[in-house]
């Protein structure tokens, strides 16, 4: 029972992780918060500190969502339905975490696109390669991360049910996109009005 109450505490502690901060203080002369779009994530990492530390904030996002639901799944029953929700559960304190951080007061979270991968890699690897998939070729067809972020997003609840059947893991996929298009709300902005920059031209 201690185990059932501390692993969704320990996702969300671990969620709050800012790595995109964290590497560009301690390695950086940057402050990530001030520059770019001010986005903790691994997309401005890369824009503003370098590919580098933005490939090294992309996997720390994504560990600190696949990390305690591995953990999760371990200790609990996937096809059952109090599994279901325990998982469910541990997936959106590690989601919550990212968007929202105890670390630096629930401000300057991401947007979690990489931490809800991590996640969702865990329940169901075939559900994110079709994620993936999706990503990639809007990526390429819009050389812009957020329309990839975003077509990848609204991929994942469907992907989920075809793969695992789960009512609840599924509704769970459908409030985390929610959640990513609520944080993209600047983005789509200046995607209608043209603005929003591309990944390999930022200018």
């Amino acid at each position: 029972m201690l185990n059932f109450l501390v692993l969704p505490l320990f996702a969300y502690l671990l969620g709050s992780i800012p790595w995109g901060l964290v590497f560009t203080r301690l390695f950086t002369s940057v402050d990530i918060r001030e520059l770019g779009s001010k986005n903790i994530g691994a997309t401005n990492v890369k824009r503003v500190a370098g590919s580098t530390w933005g490939m090294l904030t992309l996997i720390g996002d994504t560990l600190k969502g696949a990390v305690p639901v591995w953990l999760g799944l371990t200790i609990t029953t996937s096809n059952t339905l109090s599994g279901q929700i325990y998982v469910s559960v541990v997936v959106m304190a590690a989601f919550l975490g990212h968007l929202f951080p105890i670390y630096t007061k629930f401000k300057n979270g991401g947007k979690g696109v990489a931490t809800a991968g991590g996640c969702f890699a865990v329940i169901s690897p075939f559900a994110c390669v079709v994620a993936i998939l999706v990503f990639i070729m809007f990526i390429c067809w819009s050389d812009r991360v957020s329309v990839a972020s975003l077509a990848a997003s609204a991929t994942l609840p469907v992907a989920i049910w075809k793969t695992t059947g789960s009512g609840v893991v599924t509704g769970c996929a459908a409030i985390i996109t929610f959640f990513i298009f609520f944080r993209h709300t600047d983005n789509i902005k200046r995607l209608f009005s043209g603005t929003e920059p591309k990944i390999w031209n930022p200018k």
